[in-house]
């Protein structure tokens, strides 16, 4: 996968059109110094989703993909499992 490199003066010149490659999923770095900065574009679930939630996710996930899961046949059959917990 191609990673495009720039300093950071060429991203200050470049600003817009750097920003437009990274939309289309380009892969860009940015050098300063010793230090190398990703730029990645950011949706709304990036900001509401905290690592936490993401983890607990994650776990719930595998429990279903492990067949840890409950199956119901009806609304009421639901309601009785949830008035258990």
């Amino acid at each position: 996968m191609a990673v495009l490199q720039v300093s950071t003066r060429e991203f200050r010149n470049k600003q817009a059109s750097i920003l437009d490659l990274a939309d289309k999923g380009e892969n860009i770095v940015i050098r300063r110094g010793n230090k190398v900065y990703a730029i990645t574009p950011i949706d709304a679930d990036d900001l509401y989703f905290t690592p936490e939630i993401k983890a607990k996710i994650e776990e719930s996930l595998q429990q279903a993909r492990d067949g840890k899961t409950h199956k119901f046949s009806s609304i009421e059959e639901l309601d009785r499992y949830i008035d258990t917990l």
